[in-house]
């Protein structure tokens, strides 16, 4: 048996489809040992046997349930012709394992719902700290491994995320929007220059290709699908943190962190 429904095809079984529903309904279920089970499951991995989790968030629209409790206002794109619409559902953040190739299947390691107070950053974090813990529990991922590549989207604030995972091997990919303004690494202090010396560069504006550098390496790849594919690369560039949002609570000076930014 490979599903419930099998379960009613059984001679044993006198009752109908709607009875097993009914037991799944009201039947419990081991949250804690599913995810265990998932992380034990023969996953997928991309050249040089790497592990490559997603991290996004998806809603359960759910309009024709007002007396749903927690329901948020989910921001959905395609409900209508012309612009994006703000429908009552659930949010869920889901953690995959995506695969090589052109394909859209995908295994699912954990599921959370974000209710009304909770932070999105900090159940994020929660989560993927124990999908690493238990794919490294289940021997998915061993000492000398390439450590773990886990894609965002750009809702996700990953340089927060960078600074609470770093005791993990993973390394975050994390999609910027376009207006963003970074910050370049701060140039060699000159000889005889006096006072502090600054902690951030010059700005890189993404809308602004004049405050762009040269990029440290740039490739250029024929792909079957896509045509000309060229991707430019700068080295430890980082935004400027303040004071707010998820650092409100940030004692002491607040971090550089440096990153690679990719621009395909």
């Amino acid at each position: 048996m490979k599903s419930p429904v099998d379960l009613t095809l059984v001679p044993e079984h006198r009752r109908g489809h709607g009875a097993m529903y009914g037991g799944l309904n009201h039947g419990r279920l081991d949250v804690d040992r599913l995810r265990t089970v998932l992380a034990g499951l023969p996953l997928r991995r991309s050249d040089g046997g790497r592990l490559v989790l997603a991290v996004d968030v998806s809603p359960w629209l759910r309009s024709d349930a007002p007396c749903s409790a927690e329901r948020l206002f989910c921001h959905v794109y395609g409900c209508a012709k012309t612009a994006s619409q703000f429908i009552p559902g659930w949010p869920y953040s889901f953690v995959a394992v995506l695969e090589p190739g052109a394909t859209s299947w995908t295994a699912i390691l954990d599921a959370v719902r974000l209710g009304p107070a909770d932070d999105a950053t900090a159940v994020t974090a929660a989560q993927l700290r124990g999908v690493v813990e238990r794919l490294t529990a289940a021997g998915q991922w061993q000492a000398g491994d390439p450590a773990i590549v886990i894609v965002f989207d750009a809702g996700d604030d990953v340089t927060r995320l960078a600074r609470v995972l770093r005791d993990l091997p993973v390394e975050l990919v994390g999609r910027v929007r376009s207006d963003r303004v970074m910050r370049l690494p701060n140039p060699p202090r000159m000889h005889g220059v006096n006072g502090r010396p600054p902690k951030h560069g010059p700005e890189f504006r993404l809308t602004k290709p004049e405050t762009w550098p040269e990029p440290a390496i740039t490739t250029v790849t024929d792909t079957n699908n896509y045509g000309k594919a060229e991707t430019q690369a700068w080295d430890r560039v980082h935004p400027r943190l303040t004071h707010r949002s998820s650092w409100l609570d940030h004692d002491g000076e607040l971090p550089l962190a440096e990153g690679t930014l990719m621009r395909l």
